[in-house]
């Protein structure tokens, strides 16, 4: 019998996928009736446990997934290293084949698994990767990483990347190990999950927000981005199906495009920027800043503000809207993670870390490496960082791109009632906090100074 087994992580999806490519080909096309692909993936309840809202999705994804199989996922449980050993050898496959893991988590994990099926005889065999370009392939011409996002983009460019793979024909095949996918916490349908939905999403963004994207893209108001970074993070769609589409669209060459590609490529940046510094996940990548003095994160004032922060209650109109957003729906647009990082860095001077797991544990698309290097970036640790002088100034950031105070009346509802821009500066207004709106935790005029005189003092 020829069963091959392909397991599936940050790839959750049929098409451009090309370890399930490979594991189709080494069955062939005259595979027997009890020959075939095992899909297969494992609850990993390390990862599982980190952030409940991305767990949820992620099983809506794999939901989605199993009716693109016909109910032919096999679904473990159990440490990976333990579970596929178990169903190799159930299955009689030789192979498991996997995406190339870029995170030190998944790294450490492969490595593990790998070590568990070579002493049962079976080999662990890697084929592409969640992103166009393999992190750790561009180099300079020293053989070194790229510390600069410019010219690693330009590298990266000029590199190029594979057209997607061809989307395989097989027979696909459950194992009798699998057990039951958990269903909705809430009985509801999935909604907005798996592949089909993540390429109607890209291509609608193609035929109505992708004109204009260069000058919009900023305006959390316009709600006009792709909104792609959900099914990007858990594979519903590989980014170089999406470059290639806006090739085959003849749309390359725009400024709106050349803008869209250089967001795909700052993932990519910082995916490459892990690979060679695992440390940076959870520490400073640039230690220019390592003697600086930070708020106690355990006294009692500090808590009080972080938890304001937390819950959309700094008295900043534009930052507690970006932080209410992100309870609500696990998302926030990029323009408000950068301003609402800033506040927790550089008004409230927190170390960058509180803020990146408190992402993490309420973002669907939490991904590690554009997360926690974002951070940094606002933070002045990191490559390519925001100037340490460079402070977001909370009510000039609302006034400049949410115009009109749509954004911020979307989910502030105290504030519903205070026409226009006025909404940013609500304490100027007679009636501005009458529906129960907190005063500003922080003078921030103030802040910015203690933040300058900290950041000088460390460099100094």
């Amino acid at each position: 019998m020829t069963t091959s087994v392909v397991w599936l992580r940050r790839d959750l999806r049929l098409a451009d996928n090309p370890a399930l490519l490979a594991a189709a080909k080494e069955v062939g096309d005259g595979a027997d009736d009890d020959e075939g692909v095992c899909v297969a993936v494992v609850l990993d309840e390390t990862l599982l446990g980190r952030s409940e809202r991305r767990a949820q999705r992620y099983l809506a994804s794999l939901r989605a997934l199993d009716d693109e199989l016909d109910g032919s996922l096999t679904v473990l449980r159990g440490r990976p290293e333990t579970a596929l050993p178990r169903l190799a050898k159930e299955l009689g496959a030789g192979t498991v084949h996997v995406s190339r893991e870029t995170t030190p988590y998944g790294r450490r994990r492969d490595e593990r698994v790998e070590a568990a099926l070579d002493d049962a005889g079976v080999r662990l065999r890697a084929s592409g990767t969640p992103y166009a370009v393999g992190p750790g392939t561009i180099l300079t011409g020293s053989d070194t990483p790229y510390k600069v996002f410019t010219p690693f983009s330009r590298a990266w460019r000029e590199h190029g990347w594979p057209r997607p793979a061809d989307r395989p024909e097989a027979r696909w095949l459950r194992a009798d190990a699998g057990t039951d996918l958990p269903q909705p916490t809430d009985g509801e349908p999935d909604e907005g999950a798996g592949e089909s939905v993540a390429y109607e999403k890209w291509t609608r963004f193609l035929a109505e927000d992708l004109e204009g994207y260069a000058e919009e893209r900023n305006r959390p108001d316009l709600d006009t981005t792709s909104r792609m970074s959900v099914h990007l993070k858990y594979g519903e769609i590989h980014p170089r199906t999406m470059l290639a589409d806006l090739v085959d669209h003849d749309l390359w060459g725009t400024d709106d495009v050349d803008r869209f590609v250089t967001e795909l490529c700052w993932r990519e940046f910082y995916a490459d920027v892990l690979w060679h510094r695992p440390d940076s996940a959870w520490g400073d990548w640039n230690d220019t800043l390592s003697g600086m003095e930070y708020a106690d994160p355990e006294d009692p004032d500090v808590v009080a503000d972080i938890d304001a922060w937390r819950e959309g209650r700094t008295g900043f109109p534009i930052v507690d809207a970006g932080m209410r957003q992100l309870l609500e729906e696990g998302w926030m647009h990029n323009r408000l993670r950068m301003i609402t990082a800033s506040f927790l860095v550089k008004d409230l001077h927190v170390w960058w870390p509180v803020g990146a797991r408190h992402f993490l544990s309420h973002l669907q698309d939490g991904d590690i490496a554009s997360n926690n290097h974002g951070w940094q970036w606002v933070a002045g640790t990191g490559t390519d960082a925001s100037p340490y002088f460079r402070v977001f100034n909370p009510i000039t950031q609302g006034q400049r791109f949410d115009p009109d105070g749509e954004y911020v009346r979307r989910w502030v509802p105290e504030l519903a009632h205070v026409p226009g821009k006025a909404v940013h500066e609500p304490w100027k207004a007679d009636d501005g906090l009458a529906e129960g709106y907190p005063e500003r935790i922080v003078d921030h005029a103030h802040e910015r100074e203690r933040a300058l005189e900290r950041y000088d003092k460390a460099r100094g």
